[in-house]
């Protein structure tokens, strides 16, 4: 990866800034970074401010689907990001470690009273609602289905309730939402975890400090995928 033209200085005496995602999975992002011994005390001020810095780091607060494009530019040496939202931004970034949090799946779903049980029963140009516009198209045209693609931004699962979808592709944990709303999943598009992500110009420039980042990181994720408490400096 080349990596776009990056802005601001890159010396390595200037903190590291990492850009982090609002919402549930940044406080899962803070805990992965207590355990790994790294300072996140200013993170406590998150839903407030936006930009965090206390010694050695700098945190910027932002969209989840934006955390890509603060990395590709240099606005952050490094972020935080769902896989998920990886496949759909397509940004050039490079991807360090898989923090093993946030899972969740990428899944087709339809009403339940639709009587379609796979995708391949779904009729021709049916309407699929998603914020996943990029990853819906890739997957209905590896499956040979033609779809017409319905970008929307939030409460997908409305969609199919008013009649302006047929199915939707959604991100989901439990399934719960798309069950409360009337919505069966016939089909799974992809699993997501957090990866950490790094701009690969700033990589080069501050290789030691994000290894050093990465290294602790991908500790404390193998340590809560097998119960250990870790504790103590990264």
């Amino acid at each position: 990866m080349s990596g776009r033209p990056v802005s601001g200085p890159a010396s390595s005496d200037r903190p590291l800034t990492i850009a982090l995602p609002k919402g549930r999975l940044l406080d899962r992002v803070v805990e992965l970074m207590h355990a790994a011994g790294f300072e996140t005390g200013p993170l406590a001020e998150a839903d407030r401010r936006l930009v965090l810095e206390e010694g050695p780091l700098r945190f910027l607060i932002c969209r989840a689907a934006d955390v890509p494009t603060f990395v590709e530019y240099g606005a952050a040496d490094v972020g935080v990001a769902g896989k998920d939202v990886l496949w759909e931004a397509g940004r050039d970034v490079a991807e360090l470690v898989d923090l093993g949090i946030g899972l969740c799946r990428l899944v087709v779903a339809v009403p339940q009273a639709s009587g379609v049980a796979r995708v391949q029963d779904l009729d021709f140009n049916s309407r699929v609602a998603t914020k996943y516009p990029r990853i819906a198209r890739r997957y209905f045209n590896d499956q040979g289905i033609q779809v017409e693609i319905v970008p929307l931004h939030g409460n997908i699962e409305l969609a199919p309730l008013v009649g302006l979808a047929d199915a939707v592709v959604d991100v989901t944990e439990t399934g719960r939402t798309l069950r409360d709303n009337g919505l069966t999943v016939i089909a799974t598009v992809g699993e997501s975890t957090a990866r950490l992500i790094a701009n690969p110009v700033r990589y080069k420039i501050r290789s030691e400090t994000i290894d050093a980042l990465a290294a602790g990181l991908e500790r404390a994720a193998k340590a809560r995928r097998e119960g250990v408490v870790m504790g103590g400096p990264a």
